[in-house]
């Protein structure tokens, strides 16, 4: 008799995964043992056609996950300290917050959705997807670098909440919303990607100068709350707003050419509302004759 042959069945949940204890399994659907485990899978997974989701169960290892899933995995939750056993690629989403992992070595090369590694103990990122098809979440962790990031993320690029000392090491191009704000040691945007597809947020840090922001958001474009006596090297077109607030601005020098919206500027102690007034309506103007 051969041992632990595989068998292949429609899905797992609460109501059948004891049938298969001990047992090596292929999963055509979803796979659903949400909150039901006690430290460890007791299933040996080949594959999942579908949705994997094992969060909640105070897991400490990924031992005897799928290798291969064709919708998303979720190990959300527990108390993993390595990716070590999960997937070398996930059709949509990956999912590990609120773990203890300070690595992502493990983690798949390719996901097809959003990778959110955020609320971890991560110090570096070595190990992540080299390719995110969705967004990139590593925010509220202990990071100080982000060499190891993914080359190409299509969706969000979130690293706040960190302790970054710089931006070396982020994807050139991001489709959506990139935010590095609340890095309480960031004092530059050396590093930072020349294409955003969405917002750029750089607020709360302790920059002291926009070298190195990208020369086009389309997007908002928020610098407020840092130490910025300057507005040289900014964008010179943004698609939102453009807000410096909460600086300490000596003049309105380097703003950009071209504002979507509107320039938010209060609270800089040299900056007055007739100066803030005179930009904004030289950008309606603008905006007036572009539609015609």
């Amino acid at each position: 008799m051969i041992k632990n042959t595989m068998i292949e069945v429609d899905y797992i949940n609460r109501n059948n995964y004891m049938d298969y204890i001990g047992k090596t399994i292929s999963v055509k659907g979803n796979v659903d043992i949400v909150s039901i485990l006690v430290g460890k899978l007791p299933i040996n997974f080949v594959s999942v056609g579908g949705d994997f989701n094992c969060s909640f169960n105070n897991l400490t290892s990924l031992d005897g996950a799928p290798k291969k899933v064709g919708g998303s995995f979720y190990c959300h939750e527990n108390k993993l300290e390595s990716l070590e056993g999960c997937p070398k690629k996930v059709g949509s989403d990956f999912i590990c917050h609120n773990n203890n992992l300070t690595s992502l070595e493990g983690a798949p090369k390719e996901v097809g959705g959003n990778f959110i590694c955020s609320y971890n103990k991560l110090t570096s990122l070595e190990g992540a997807p080299k390719e995110v098809g969705g967004d990139f979440d590593c925010s509220d962790n202990k990071l100080t670098s982000l060499e190891g990031t993914p080359k190409e993320v299509g969706g969000n690029f979130i690293c706040s909440y960190n302790k970054l000392i710089g931006l070396e090491g982020t994807p050139k191009v991001v489709g959506g919303d990139f935010d590095c704000s609340h890095n309480n040691n960031l004092t530059s945007l050396e590093g930072a990607p020349k294409e955003v597809g969405g917002n750029f947020i750089c607020s709360y840090n302790k920059l002291t100068s926009l070298e190195g922001c990208p020369k086009e958001v389309c997007g908002d474009f928020d610098c407020s709350h840092n130490n910025l006596t300057s507005l040289e090297a900014a964008p010179q077109k943004v698609g939102g707003d453009f807000i410096c607030s909460y600086n300490k601005l000596i003049g309105l020098e380097g703003t950009p050419k071209f504002v979507g919206e509107s320039l938010i500027c209060n609270v800089n102690n040299y900056i007055t509302d007739t100066m803030i007034n005179i930009l904004n309506e030289r950008y309606r103007k603008l905006r007036m004759f572009m539609l015609f």
